[in-house]
C-alpha cells in the first residue's frame, strides 16, 4: 500500500509532499484507514532530526513511558518554536489533509469543519486551552514497546497524524512494527502491521474513521501502538495537527 515518492532526493521535504500522488494516498485512507510514503525523507534528513533527542532545551516534556502504563520506551514533546523541518512538515501535509478531513466528518455526520490554513487550526486548539504543541520524537531501546493508544488532547481534534521511522530496520534495530487496529461494530477487531523503512512515512487516522456499508457509513475506531524491539534502538518523528491542553 506504498505510494511512491519519485522526488525523495531532491528538494525540500514539504516540495516532496507536492508532489506527491495524493488521489492515491486519499485512496488507501479511505479503504484502509492508513497510507505509507515511501521515503518521504532522506537518511541524512533522518539523522538530523535522530540528533535533535539529545538537545534537552527544544522540548517542553519527556515521557519515560513504563511510568504512566504506557509501554516502554520514552519520548520527548518539541517546544515551540518548532524546528524548521518538523514545522514545515506538519503545515505542508496539513494543507494536503485538510479537505480529506472534512469529507470524513461530512460521511460521520459531523459538523466540524477545518480550515485550510494550518494556523487558523491552531488558533482553534488555542481558544479551547490546547497551547502546548504536539509534535514528538520517540527513542525505543530493546524490549521497549507502546500500548495501543489514540492520541487525543482536548475537545479539538484533527483526525489524521503522520509517523516518520528515523532508524534503519534490521540495521539500526530489530523487531518494533508499527501496529494499527480496527474495531468495527459487532465484529472483534482486525490488526494491521504497518512496516516502513527509514524515511518512510504512514499517515492514519487518529481516532475514528468513516467505513462505507450497505445502510451508508459507519464509525471504526483505530488505535496505534509499537510492537517489541528484539534489539537496537528506534526513532521515530510524530506529527499531530492538534495541540494539548
Amino acid at each position: 500500500m506504498n505510494v511512491a515518492n519519485t522526488a525523495a532526493s531532491s528538494g525540500a521535504p514539504e516540495a516532496r509532499i507536492a508532489l506527491l500522488g495524493w488521489a492515491e494516498i486519499e485512496r488507501q485512507l479511505d479503504g484502509h484507514g492508513f497510507a505509507v510514503i515511501d521515503k518521504l525523507l532522506t537518511s541524512a534528513e533522518c539523522r538530523t532530526l535522530v540528533e535533535l533527542y539529545a538537545t534537552d532545551n527544544i522540548f517542553r516534556n519527556k515521557v519515560v513511558m513504563e511510568r504512566h502504563g504506557y509501554g516502554r520506551g520514552e519520548y520527548k514533546y518539541f517546544n515551540y518554536p518548532l524546528p524548521d523541518m518538523v514545522a514545515k512538515l506538519r503545515g505542508a501535509l496539513y494543507a494536503r489533509l485538510y479537505a480529506i478531513a472534512n469529507r470524513w466528518q461530512v460521511a460521520l455526520n459531523s459538523a466540524i469543519e477545518y480550515p485550510a490554513a494550518h494556523a487558523e487550526f491552531l488558533q482553534r486548539c488555542w481558544q479551547a486551552g490546547q497551547t502546548r504543541p504536539t509534535p514528538l520524537l520517540l527513542q525505543y531501546g530493546p524490549d521497549d514497546y507502546n500500548c495501543l493508544h489514540q492520541d487525543l488532547y482536548g475537545e479539538q481534534v484533527f483526525p489524521l497524524q503522520v509517523a516518520v521511522l528515523l532508524a534503519q530496520p534490521n540495521i539500526d534495530f530489530t523487531g518494533g512494527e508499527l501496529v494499527l487496529t480496527e474495531r468495527r461494530p459487532r465484529m472483534q477487531s482486525r490488526p494491521h502491521v504497518v512496516p516502513l523503512q527509514q524515511g518512510d512515512a504512514v499517515i492514519f487516522a487518529v481516532n475514528q474513521r468513516p467505513v462505507q456499508g450497505a445502510r451508508g457509513s459507519y464509525r471504526v475506531e483505530m488505535r496505534h501502538g509499537v510492537s517489541a524491539l528484539r534489539s537496537g534502538c528506534r526513532h521515530t518523528l510524530g506529527i499531530i495537527f492538534h495541540d494539548a491542553a
